[in-house]
């Protein structure tokens, strides 16, 4: 039992260190980060140059009661793409972390790709 969850965290933090490698958030396109917690998504556009965030959303800003979370994944990929528009970002390099990219992950990049930020 104990060497399942071992390979299991490996395998998350393998995942995560190739994708994060690979991506590095600019000025002109920075990063779209996704975290996910059992209960909440929390997103954030991050400049990895000068180490900030730009702007960032959680499911907390927006009503969840009765909903599904892929649904209310969806919201705050909408929500995100509107405040982002504000900073005037169009584009954005998607970070998923360790996440696979299913479900509430996959539907904050929908919703983002709907409201017209480009990923």
């Amino acid at each position: 039992m104990m060497k399942n969850i071992k390979v299991k965290r490996e395998k998350t933090l393998r995942r995560a260190h190739r994708v994060r490698v690979q991506i590095r958030g600019t000025e002109v396109k920075p990063r779209l980060s996704v975290k996910r917690s059992l209960r909440h998504v929390y997103v954030q556009v991050i400049n990895d140059e000068k180490g900030y965030t730009l702007c960032a959303a959680s499911d907390k800003e927006i009503e969840t009661k009765g909903k599904k979370p892929v649904e209310i994944a969806k919201e705050i990929g909408q929500l995100i793409a509107k405040k982002a528009k504000e900073v005037g970002i169009t584009t954005v390099i998607f970070d998923r972390g360790s996440y696979r990219y299913h479900g509430s992950v996959k539907a904050v990049a929908e919703g983002a790709r709907e409201e017209g930020l480009i990923l």
